[in-house]
């Protein structure tokens, strides 16, 4: 259902090193800061080393991976403000689509009310791999089942970068919530009423946002002052 670092083709072409690792954030398997060795990336693949290079020069261009001179490729880590500017510009687009449709084909509301069926199944077996990747693609699923060529792949990363974003910053918002709120812009939908769609759109990626804490941002040394047992000037 998505993709697998385990599962993988024995020559794969850049695009397609792209896809999975994408795949693997969407998935919660890959954390922000991960580094992604070009010779390890080529044995995995099974391809030269040069054909991962183009691959990870292909994500940087998306703003998934970040290269250091010294220290090789790491997945990105968004400031607290990046992620605000990512959340923003989520908004942006998905209200922006829903607004331009014209007209809705029935097949769209049935693609979608089956993927939320795979996200319920998901969250009840407690499988955390396949319902972060679900709740994600729901919105990929989305401009897919409308008819968009363009947005899809420009969704799934800003999504991959939202993904990473909640793990940094602690989302509380939880999945059963965010199923529930893709049902109801799916039932807006299902009623014809685009503008309410839109709405509950936005309102839904807002509650994401609002569910992050800048905690860790604020103050980088939280982990070692914790473990130190001590505590911040001032205090």
């Amino acid at each position: 259902m998505y993709g697998s670092l385990t599962s993988m083709q024995n020559s794969a072409p850049a695009n397609s090193i792209d896809r999975v690792i994408v795949d693997a954030i969407l998935a919660g398997r890959i954390a922000a800061g991960t580094r992604l060795g070009e010779q390890s990336l080529a044995t995995l693949f099974s391809v030269s080393r040069t054909v991962a290079r183009e691959a990870l020069i292909r994500l940087e261009a998306r703003g998934i991976v970040q290269v250091s001179a010294r220290r090789g490729w790491f997945v990105i880590k968004p400031s607290f403000e990046e992620a605000q500017e990512v959340f923003q510009a989520r908004q942006a687009i998905e209200m922006g689509i829903l607004l331009a449709v014209h007209r809705l084909r029935p097949e769209v509301v049935e693609k979608l009310r089956a993927h939320i069926v795979h996200e319920r199944e998901a969250i009840a077996s407690g499988d955390l791999e396949a319902r972060s990747f679900l709740l994600g693609d729901f919105h990929v699923c989305l401009v897919e089942a409308l008819g968009n060529r363009v947005l899809p792949d420009i969704l799934r990363d800003l999504t991959a970068r939202t993904v990473l974003i909640s793990a940094l910053y602690q989302s509380s918002h939880d999945a059963t919530v965010s199923c529930d709120e893709h049902e109801a812009i799916t039932d807006a939908l299902a009623a014809g009423d685009l503008r309410q769609a839109a709405d509950l759109m936005v309102s839904h990626i807002g509650n994401v946002e609002a569910g992050l804490t800048r905690a860790k941002d604020d103050d980088p040394l939280t982990s070692l002052r914790q473990a130190l047992k001590l505590s911040k000037t001032g205090e």
